[in-house]
């Protein structure tokens, strides 16, 4: 059966139609058709294999003396029948991977990890091409191209209906997204960039599973990462919060502004762990201003 025709329960479509690959080049085509293949049945999970006991495993002996990991229980409680969706921060190039590395080496719950990215670099070259097989086992999927390329959002269309797919259906689907976009190169790790309506329109149509992720103290620099792990590097915390009710959204017309609220409510519960985390890892003096001002508010409380 040709997998472009619709399914029963998802009405999406597997495969890009030929119009839709036509406005990728020779390289990207290439790229994406080795991607889309391996994410799929029996290579899939021969990569799921990899990851959890391969790829999770150099992570962990890059960063086990430094990482603090939060809140595994809420990801522990979620079910497995549904697609999960992680919305985190960006901050790093190795976010997610960091992430991944905690799930597989800390919890049994079974997952197949896709997390959808820019198709700059990952998509474009041969170098991207192998770095997304030797680094991430070919989870950086589907490919979002529209940001460097206006010409190619025929096939980014493509693209939000495959991620949709595997938001909607599929036992064990842990996709990892991050709102944002793209890397917040700002100094301040609790300082965030506006939320991207994306992931609203997404969580509107699908309605997965989602729990917020804050990530901090992941750097940019493999091999300064690495050697931080002995020599004492900043701490690298990642905290889970608990699922999110967003029922009260999914209930809302189906229109921009409702996916914007969405994101944005996503966005500010992953800030909240953003403050738990200042709370406890920020400077000393920081920290007390913190618990200062919580306590002014407390008073101010009683007062009234």
């Amino acid at each position: 059966m040709d997998s472009r025709l619709q399914t029963p329960d998802s009405r999406l479509v597997l495969d890009p139609t030929p119009e839709e690959l036509a406005v990728l080049s020779g390289m990207e085509r290439f790229a994406f058709r080795a991607a889309h293949r391996m994410n799929q049945g029996r290579w899939k999970r021969l990569w799921t294999w990899c990851q959890r006991h391969l790829g999770a495993l150099w992570i962990d002996l890059a960063t086990y003396n430094l990482m603090h990991v939060y809140g595994l229980e809420h990801v522990e409680a979620t079910s497995i029948e549904r697609p999960l969706l992680l919305v985190a921060n960006h901050r790093s190039f190795f976010d997610m991977y960091a992430v991944s590395s905690v799930l597989f080496r800390r919890t049994k719950r079974p997952m197949k990890l896709f997390f959808p990215v820019r198709a700059r670099f990952f998509y474009e070259s041969p170098l991207g091409v192998l770095i997304n097989f030797v680094g991430g086992w070919w989870s950086m999927y589907p490919p979002i191209f529209a940001e460097e390329h206006i010409e190619k959002r025929v096939f980014d269309k493509y693209s939000v209906r495959r991620l949709s797919q595997l938001c909607r259906t599929g036992t064990g689907h842990v996709i990892g997204f991050h709102p944002e976009g793209t890397r917040n190169l700002n100094s301040d790790p609790y300082s965030y960039l506006r939320a991207q309506p994306g992931v609203g329109k997404i969580i509107k149509e699908t309605a997965p599973q989602v729990i917020p992720v804050f990530i901090a103290g992941l750097g940019n620099k493999p091999l300064e990462q690495i050697l931080g792990n002995w020599r004492g590097g900043e701490p690298v915390r990642i905290r889970f919060g608990e699922q999110l009710d967003l029922s009260e959204f999914l209930a809302r017309p189906d229109r921009v502004r409702t996916y914007k609220e969405i994101a944005d409510f996503v966005m500010s519960k992953v800030a909240e762990l953003g403050e738990i985390d200042r709370a406890n890892f920020a400077p000393i003096d920081v920290r007390q201003e913190i618990r200062n001002a919580q306590s002014e508010v407390v008073a101010e409380k009683q007062r009234t």
